[in-house]
């Protein structure tokens, strides 16, 4: 039964555009699956290696940039006086670069940020975000600044014998935000069932019983490091196609804050943790909207936020498998827990 439930609720996700006919409504669900997109992959570093990386704004922000500047092109002048000229490129390749930009972003951060740990990795990364930020404020011969990137495409794609389908609808963005939700699910899922994950938590129950049965530390923290800021760049780059315009805000540490808070309060270390926690957290300033100042809307998302925190400081899906007891399977009488030595 456990296994159906993420089937069963894709099928009942994939009705919503169905029978919610309310623009408004299903702008919040782009959106907030956006979020939940970037949300997952910090899970992957926070959840199953332990690291609170502060840095997912910048992949964020850098596969939202990079995106937009393949679709769009551009035309900047080097040091020295070489000067770089970039026609427009198909949108959908746009979206492959950023993957891959961001990833390799990830990786570099990675190599350098996980030589220190503790409080000094998250100084890293967040020094990390804010030259990014600062980049994209002042470069503004390529970014355009506090101008913004105006006039982005929508994400089109190319069907052979059927023409070219683009993204511009709500209804249809937010199939293609479900559809990478779902493909973000199965390559972490994939990935933290392995032998790679196994040695990821690893990690993070006891780093230094880890490293003395052979678990080479910075590899797999640099993979789920590059695995975590390409899919952050995914969510970076479905948000710029979708709001067509994007500018230096898209780094405000306001939205680490809110994938964090996605990530602490669905449950860390679970799959369907960010996805619960940020359809929560993504609707709550929804509904308050309705019937309350912004002030008080602040004041009521941190109030849940701190009730959650009380009452379930596991986090809501933990608490919902012990509740109806669809957590580990249980183990025969004398059966121990996985050891260490399995891990390569």
């Amino acid at each position: 039964m456990k296994r159906l439930l993420p089937c069963i609720a894709l099928l009942a996700l994939a009705s919503v555009p169905m029978w919610l006919k309310d623009p408004y409504l299903l702008n919040a669900f782009v959106t907030t699956g956006i979020f939940i997109i970037a949300a997952m992959s910090l899970n992957l570093l926070l959840g199953y290696t332990g690291q609170l990386s502060l840095a997912h704004v910048a992949f964020f922000g850098i596969g939202a940039y990079t995106s937009a500047l393949v679709a769009l092109g551009f035309d900047v002048e080097l040091v020295g006086g070489i000067r770089v000229v970039h026609e427009p490129w198909p949108v959908w390749l746009g979206f492959v670069i950023a993957i891959l930009v961001s990833g390799v972003c990830g990786y570099i951060v990675g190599k350098l940020s996980f030589r220190v740990r503790g409080a000094y990795f998250v100084i890293v990364t967040i020094s990390f975000a804010e030259v990014v930020r600062l980049v994209a404020l002042n470069w503004v011969e390529l970014t355009q600044g506090p101008l913004a990137l105006t006039s982005i495409p929508p994400l089109t794609l190319g069907l052979p014998g059927l023409g070219y389908f683009d993204f511009f609808s709500k209804q249809s963005n937010f199939y293609l935000v479900l559809g990478v939700v779902a493909l973000s699910y199965v390559i972490i899922n994939r990935l933290v069932n392995s032998r790679i994950g196994r040695a990821m938590v690893a990690l993070k129950e006891n780093e230094w019983l880890a490293v003395s049965v052979g678990i080479d530390v910075t590899r797999y923290l640099v993979l789920a490091a590059v695995v975590s800021a390409a899919i952050a760049g995914a969510a970076g780059s479905l948000y710029a196609h979708y709001l067509k315009i994007i500018d230096p805000d898209v780094f405000l540490f306001l939205y680490t804050v809110t994938m964090v808070i996605m990530v602490i309060t669905g449950g860390k270390g679970t799959l369907a943790g960010p996805i619960v926690g940020g359809l929560i957290f993504g609707f709550i300033p929804v509904v308050a909207r309705s019937f309350a100042s912004p002030e008080l809307q602040w004041i009521l998302y941190g109030l849940f936020m701190i009730l959650i925190v009380f009452l379930l400081p596991q986090g809501i899906v933990p608490a919902i498998e012990k509740w109806f007891g669809v957590g580990e399977e249980p183990r025969e009488p004398g059966a121990t827990k996985p050891k260490l030595q399995d891990v390569p």
